[in-house]
């Protein structure tokens, strides 16, 4: 992706900070979202947009340039994106999580590097899960020592969000090290146009359309060795990495929920008609109608609030992770992505329930919203997440370190 012209900080805009910026941003992008969608036209100019507002910038640290701003306010402009475009906002989310891996993991020369770049409007994506293997996550990628001190990169990657719009592409890779009896998962952060790189527009899930999830194939990509990160070692001590990937994610659902929940109530306001049986002139005063928006804003207020907390608990570990810290912002995270999903998911199924028989309308692509929210929730099962919850809750036990808590 070419450098936005004007890209400046979010916080240089006359006082705006990241979330108001993200909200007017969420109201355009809302705009066309249907459109987007049906027609699987990728958002090069919205992303690009973003860039331009100084978004993908906002958590560099402040000691690199950067506002330095902490996880309460990425995920809140995440679940803002999400209320209008959920494939957009999924573009952000590995971006911020990789950064946050550098922020951990990262040398100088690769901080360094890759803030600059950023903060001049650089997008980061990601490749992590293969097929194959006994998992998504198990590694079969390679990183190999290289004559000239650098190393090469090979192997391919499915699912790589963002890939099709970003200037950096965060690898996961395994690599032989010294004193351990297995090779150990490593990070590589490889240009976008590294010779040996291609990335394959191919993604044809039933939502998510647009995320520019494209495969990547990587044959003896040359990395330096100062972008190659020991990731393994960030799960052998206690660090916020996976609670903040998985907020994240948790407030791409969260404002999914919110937004199919304002449009559930645009439609019936303007178009529904009452129920013959209700009594009423108006479908919004159909009194079952009322209940269930209802009950519907209880479920989406709860998952806000849990991400709201979740949020919290992830900056006070950050602060001062130990065993015990990061343990609770896990589990915190862990609940609100359990509830995000949800909400998610049943908000948009219960549009069709409240707007009615015209709500189906293909040329509405109102279904966009469900398509979206079943195929992001699939992203890791929640069942483990409750599993993980019921344990700490039960029995003091604290979950495990990796990625998908």
């Amino acid at each position: 992706m070419s450098e936005p012209t004007g890209t400046r900080h979010a916080t240089d805009r006359g006082g705006d900070d990241p979330a108001a910026i993200a909200g007017a941003l969420a109201g355009r992008l809302a705009e066309g979202a249907g459109d987007r969608d049906a027609e699987r036209r990728l958002p090069y100019a919205e992303v690009a947009g973003i860039a331009a507002d100084g978004l993908l910038g906002i958590s560099v640290p402040t000691a690199h340039g950067g506002p330095g701003a902490g996880p309460a306010t990425v995920a809140e402009v995440l679940r803002l994106i999400g209320t209008a475009d959920l494939s957009i906002a999924q573009v952000l989310q590995p971006h911020f999580a990789f950064l946050n891996a550098l922020r951990l993991r990262g040398g100088p020369a690769a901080r360094q590097r890759l803030y600059s770049d950023v903060l001049k409007g650089t997008l980061v994506a990601n490749a992590q899960a293969e097929r194959g293997g006994a998992h998504s996550h198990d590694q079969q990628a390679r990183l190999e020592r290289a004559a000239s001190g650098g190393w090469t990169l090979t192997g391919t990657k499915f699912y790589a969000t963002g890939s099709l719009f970003a200037g950096w592409l965060a690898v996961t890779a395994k690599a032989d090290v010294p004193g351990e009896a297995e090779p150990q998962t490593h990070i590589a952060f490889v240009p976008r146009e590294a010779p040996g790189l291609h990335v394959e527009d191919d993604w044809n899930g039933m939502g998510q359309r647009t995320t520019g999830s494209g495969t990547v194939r990587l044959d003896r990509v040359e990395v330096a060795d100062e972008l190659v990160l020991p990731h393994y070692l960030t799960f052998r001590e206690p660090t916020t990495y996976g609670a903040y990937a998985q907020l994240l994610h948790s407030a791409i659902d969260v404002g999914l929920a919110r937004g199919a929940l304002t449009e559930a109530a645009r439609f019936v306001r303007t178009t529904s008609r009452p129920w013959s049986e209700s009594g009423a002139t108006e479908a919004s005063a159909d009194p079952l109608t009322v209940q269930r928006f209802g009950e519907l804003e209880v479920q989406v207020r709860a998952a806000e609030a849990l991400l709201s907390t979740a949020a919290g608990r992830v900056a006070d570990a950050d602060a001062g992770p130990t065993d015990a810290s990061t343990a609770e912002a896990s589990i915190s995270v862990a609940a609100a992505k359990v509830a995000g999903g949800a909400a998610a998911v049943d908000v948009a199924g219960a549009l069709f329930e409240v707007a009615g028989t015209r709500s189906a309308g293909e040329d509405l692509n109102l279904h966009r919203f469900w398509r979206d929210a079943r195929t992001h929730t699939l992203h890791d099962p929640a069942r483990w997440k409750v599993q993980h919850i019921g344990r700490y809750s039960l029995n003091g036990q604290r979950p495990p370190r990796h990625g998908q808590i």
